[in-house]
C-alpha cells in the first residue's frame, strides 16, 4: 500500500475558499476508482508555519500512484482547481 499526502497553502485561506477546496478534494471519492481511502482536512491553528489543507489518499502500489497522477477526474477537476487556488504545496509518498 502507498500513502500519498499533499499539504496546500491557499492564496486565499478564507473559510469559504477552504471549504470549496475540501469539497473538490473529497469529490474524488467515487470518481477516482484507484483510491482505497481518502481523508481531507483544514487547519484550525493558522500558525505562520501551517498549511491550510491536507489530502491523504491510500493506493494499492506505485503503479496505482502513477495511474492516479494521470486519472482524468483527478487531472481535469481536482488538480486544475487546486493549481489555481494554491500558493504552494508539499507532498510525500511512502509505502505502508
Amino acid at each position: 500500500m502507498i500513502k500519498h499526502i499533499v499539504c496546500f497553502k491557499l492564496k486565499d485561506n478564507s473559510e469559504e475558499e477552504c471549504k470549496k477546496a475540501l469539497e473538490i478534494l473529497k469529490s474524488m471519492e467515487g470518481n477516482v476508482p484507484l483510491l482505497r481511502s481518502i481523508e481531507v482536512g483544514a487547519d484550525f491553528l493558522h500558525s505562520p508555519r501551517s498549511y491550510d489543507i491536507i489530502l491523504q489518499v491510500t493506493l494499492d502500489d506505485e503503479k496505482a500512484l502513477e495511474a492516479y497522477q494521470k486519472d482524468e477526474y483527478h487531472c481535469s477537476v481536482v488538480k486544475k482547481h487546486m493549481h489555481n487556488v494554491a500558493e504552494t504545496s508539499v507532498a510525500i509518498d511512502y509505502a505502508l
